[in-house]
């Protein structure tokens, strides 16, 4: 025999989980898609020391190495922000 008190905790967890995914949608509508990978820390660390260096953004310098790549591929340049 099923716990009817636990079947419905159950199924109002389930429903607050899959509001708050659609709630995490909703506010990250605007930026636009994640993309990501894993390096060695010394990636890491030199991405952040020319972001230093050049006074930018880790963003902006993974958006001109992507537009760099497509364009190596005869790809639209489509990475940048135009903000």
């Amino acid at each position: 025999m099923t716990n009817k008190f636990a079947s419905a905790l159950k199924s109002q967890a389930a429903a607050g989980l899959a509001g708050n995914l659609s709630a995490g949608k909703e506010e990250t509508a605007g930026r636009g898609k994640h993309i990501g990978g894993y390096f060695d820390a010394a990636v890491s660390k030199q991405l952040r020391s020319i972001m230093v260096e050049e006074d930018t953004t880790v963003q902006a310098l993974l958006e001109e190495a992507l537009d760099l790549l497509f364009q190596t591929r005869n790809r639209p340049m489509i990475a940048r922000r135009h903000t």
